[in-house]
């Protein structure tokens, strides 16, 4: 912990404060790298957390989006034996989600080779001694991304000098049911700002849309 290495079993890995420590390394740039590293906002933390592909930043803004309270980039680093030798994994992420850990990886589908298979094995196992969640993110859906992305845009407080937040929940509950995302916009006395906030409650959850197809005037939106 604090600029400390420490050693722990993993029998009692669940009762270490992770949370609480340093990133195992430092996100660095240089010239002709061929990653690409940087540090993304998260409107539920607070704070800003390394990443460092643009797949990492994609799961950090994804994590926004679900809520963690806690992320911490570069959990451990963790050192295993297996039937060929010994080796060692950083995995990427470690998240608290409405009370529960996840431990995450990211890697897309196409790069996982079988050293990175046996890596997320130990990752996996490690995890499932904690009572922690694991996953690997190999990739998105189609149009999830540029849901959740667009939907990003808007993550940050604002004030709401039109009242329009009640007037987006108001026009959805007198219809009882899902609305379009346009008849919500035009239920609002300002249609260009009642979309801009259509989003913004979108991202808080607060109303619902469904992530697996494109977010256009049609798409449903239903009160969460």
């Amino acid at each position: 912990m604090g600029a400390d290495e420490v050693c722990w079993p993993i029998r009692d890995m669940a009762h270490v404060p992770l949370l609480s420590s340093r990133p195992m390394r430092g996100f660095t740039w240089r010239a002709k790298q061929r990653h690409r590293p940087g540090l993304e906002v998260m409107a539920s933390t607070g704070r800003t957390h390394g990443f460092e592909s643009l797949e990492e930043m994609r799961l950090l803004v994804a994590l926004d989006f679900l809520g963690a309270s806690e992320v911490l980039s570069q959990p451990f680093r963790l050192d295993f034996d297996h039937v060929d030798g010994s080796s060692w994994h950083i995995p990427d992420y470690l998240a608290m989600i409405g009370g529960g850990m996840w431990l995450l990886d990211v890697r897309p589908m196409e790069l996982v080779k079988d050293v990175d298979a046996l890596k997320f094995a130990a990752a996996r196992e490690v995890a499932a001694a904690c009572g922690w969640r694991y996953s690997v993110v190999a990739g998105w859906r189609p149009h999830v991304w540029s849901v959740l992305d667009h939907l990003s845009s808007r993550r940050r407080s604002t004030r709401d000098l039109l009242g329009m937040r009640g007037q987006v929940l108001a026009a959805i509950d007198r219809e009882g049911r899902y609305m379009t995302f346009s008849e919500l916009a035009d239920a609002t006395s300002v249609p260009a700002v009642g979309r801009a906030n259509i989003v913004r409650l979108l991202w808080q959850r607060e109303l619902g849309v469904d992530l697996g197809n494109p977010l256009c005037d049609t798409s449903a939106v239903w009160r969460v």
